[in-house]
């Protein structure tokens, strides 16, 4: 089998916190951000979730983050667009990319989004169920993100000082070619090529006429490339990115205790891999905790990453900012540069300084 070739390596942080120390945790994780940066790390993501103790609202984070980092990429996966706004939503993350000079990356999904029986009525009304929560919202995100000006040329809005064709602001060159389609079926994998979409792809998925883990989405990645390769639009992104992601948890450096913590948790999530899990099918890559020369077994055994030059290590729920951070300098430090990750020069020149 070929050597890994990974050039682009990120984590992705759930941005947990305790229900009575919300600042605390956010704080924790903009200094993980920064962590990530020093370390070297191309790129930094949050998830964004409702309800729960985490990032709610990803664009907010990320403009705070966008303060506090100077160089790595900063991403959501994923923001469902199911409750969002399209010109609203576009207008937040315009704002983002524009703060962050040009380093947001966006992932994005469609469907009914989570807990809709409880937020639908908050987030519409109580016939919530008649909204269209198909690809066409974030169709209308995209348009909305183009750059296109409204009404017809002879358009025009005034305010003290200023006359102007009205569009989205800010507008933010370049953002529609960093949006990213988090793909988890055949039919969506489809779509995120047929529109031109990055693509996301995580350590769950659908099983389709397969009980395989790996199968399944390298099935996925043959159709997501054959749709690329048969749209063709204006202004396209000329290069299509995909990234991968696993739980990664390295322990080399952590003391006995957390690592039969880690253990655990590893064990206490290894049945749902054996099968696929519910009416969905849905099917799970193991996690991959244990030393370093034990996690590059394991990824060099994964026929994906051999597929791919970017991996996306992702952090449990379950641990604290300082296991995250070990986490993140071990993998760095033991794996990345055996897979094919090299420390960009600008890093190295900043490491040296």
């Amino acid at each position: 089998m070929t050597q890994l070739a990974i050039s682009h390596l990120a984590f992705l942080t759930p941005g947990n916190y305790p229900d009575d120390a919300p600042w605390q945790g956010l704080e924790e994780t903009l200094q993980l951000f920064e962590t990530g940066e020093r370390l070297g790390y191309n790129g930094a993501w949050v998830r964004q979730r409702h309800l729960e103790h985490g990032v709610s609202s990803a664009s907010t984070f990320l403009a705070a983050a966008s303060q506090r980092t100077k160089t790595i990429e900063l991403g959501t996966a994923v923001i469902q667009v199911g409750y969002e706004s399209p010109f609203r939503l576009a207008e937040d993350l315009s704002t983002v990319d524009v703060l962050s000079r040009g380093r947001l990356n966006v992932g994005l999904s469609a469907g009914q989004p989570a807990h809709a029986e409880l937020l639908g009525a908050e987030v519409f009304n109580e016939n919530w169920r008649s909204e269209d929560f198909s690809y066409n919202r974030v169709k209308r995100l995209i348009d909305n993100l183009s750059g296109r000006y409204l009404g017809d040329q002879e358009s025009f809005i005034e305010s003290p000082g200023n006359r102007q064709r009205p569009r989205l602001q800010p507008y933010a060159s370049g953002l529609t070619h960093r949006l990213w389609y988090g793909g988890g079926s055949l039919r969506s994998v489809k779509w995120a090529g047929e529109n031109n979409l990055n693509l996301l792809i995580g350590n769950l998925t659908s099983g389709e006429n397969t009980d395989d883990y790996y199968t399944a989405q390298l099935r996925q990645l043959e159709v997501y490339r054959a749709a690329l390769a048969t749209h063709h639009h204006v202004n396209a992104n000329p290069t299509p990115r995909i990234a991968r992601g696993r739980v990664i948890v390295p322990f080399d450096s952590a003391d006995a205790a957390t690592r039969r913590r880690y253990t655990d948790f590893a064990a206490s999530r290894h049945a749902r891999t054996l099968a696929p899990q519910g009416d969905r099918r849905t099917l799970f890559s193991p996690d991959l905790v244990g030393s370093a020369d034990q996690i590059l077994e394991q990824l060099h055994k994964d026929p994906l990453l051999h597929e791919l030059s970017e991996l996306r290590i992702e952090l449990p729920y379950e641990f604290n900012i300082e296991e995250y951070q070990q986490i993140l300098t071990d993998f760095i430090e033991l794996i990345a540069p055996e897979v094919g990750w090299k420390k960009a020069a600008s890093e190295l020149n900043q490491t040296a300084a």
